[in-house]
């Protein structure tokens, strides 16, 4: 199998303005690539970029916007003149039980999540076609697992898996790349900044399995995997476990995640 060479591509990461984005910003940075970084945050991604090589493109606004990932594109391109890459790590979540659920916040996640992710792979895709480039998405052990008081951030997940995999049907022949990534629980603050079943912040505590690995760590290891062309990556021994065991042994992992991930609601 060959190895991409990062060197002088043109990659955009969104989400980029903190932990696992930023992480990766800097990974794709000591590799020489050349950057747009993208992030709601306009000030952060602002602070973001000064520590980042010079020529480095901030784009801020949210993906959930259809008119912005066209722009969010066709700004990266106009800049750099090409796409190599396309990393969708930008998302929310949400901790709260389906009954105690505005069905709202279920879609507000599933549209940054999976229909901004959607929408800028389809912006990107005649330029990563063009160069044979590679896409990857940040996804989750919830993206294979159920996960309970999380049923609008595990649906968004799982529909992510559906997407890209049958999308590396359609473009692996043409030589792009597609990359699923499932880590477990990552220092971030994306726990922080969950939605709770009304749409103010999350309430509850967050119980983590595993303990939470360093963004830099995955960032790593995400950049290994999209250079080796692996389709799945599974970061972390959590992650791991997770899979195999809810493979053979669905009805253990339900009754064990239940048991740790309750204690939050219940």
């Amino acid at each position: 199998m060959t190895q991409r060479d990062f060197f002088g591509k043109v990659i955009l990461i969104t989400g980029a303005a903190g932990g696992l984005g930023a992480a990766l910003c800097r990974r794709f940075a000591a590799a020489e690539s050349r950057i747009a970084a993208m992030d709601l945050d306009a000030d952060r991604l602002s602070a973001l970029v000064k520590d980042l090589p010079a020529g480095t493109l901030a784009i801020a606004g949210n993906i959930a916007d259809p008119a912005l990932c066209q722009a969010a594109v066709a700004r990266t391109v106009a800049h750099f003149g090409a796409l190599d890459g396309l990393i969708n790590n930008a998302g929310i979540s949400h901790r709260s039980l389906f009954h105690d659920t505005d069905p709202g916040v279920i879609r507000r996640v599933m549209e940054v999540n999976f229909f901004g992710t959607m929408q800028l792979t389809h912006a990107a895709l005649p330029h990563l076609l063009a160069t044979r480039g590679v896409v990857a998405a940040i996804s989750s052990v919830a993206g294979y697992a159920p996960l309970l008081g999380r049923t609008g951030y595990a649906a968004s997940k799982h529909a992510l898996h559906g997407f890209f995999d049958s999308l590396r049907t359609e473009v692996e022949d043409r030589g792009v790349g597609v990359t699923l990534v499932c880590p477990s629980f990552i220092a971030t603050g994306i726990g922080g900044a969950a939605l709770g079943g009304q749409g103010a912040s999350a309430t509850s505590a967050r119980i983590t399995a595993g303990g939470e690995s360093s963004p830099d760590d995955i960032a790593q290891r995400i950049f290994e995997a999209m250079a080796q062309g692996q389709p799945l990556l599974l970061p972390d021994t959590t992650s791991r476990m997770a899979w195999w065991v809810r493979k053979f042994a669905p009805s253990f992992y339900a009754r064990t995640m239940k048991r740790r991930v309750g204690a939050e609601f219940f």
